[in-house]
């Protein structure tokens, strides 16, 4: 499986995918909030979202997990 982690510690503005979902490289999954800047965290490949470990609204640092791929 694929660990995707936070490049960056700030807050999870929103979370668009869910458990089961295909995704694709380069897809959103995860929008993270960082000195006003809303920075979206990508697909590194092609897979299925295992788990989001994350939800809107949650503060995280730099290396938290936020989606597994399979």
């Amino acid at each position: 499986s694929v660990v995707i982690k936070a490049p960056m510690p700030g807050t999870v503005v929103n979370v668009v995918v869910s458990a089961g979902q295909a995704v694709k490289a380069g897809d959103d999954l995860v929008f993270i909030e960082a000195m006003k800047m809303e920075t979206p965290v990508k697909a590194p490949q092609d897979g299925t979202v295992a788990t989001v470990d994350v939800a809107k609204g949650e503060s995280v640092d730099s290396g938290k997990v936020l989606v597994t791929l399979n």
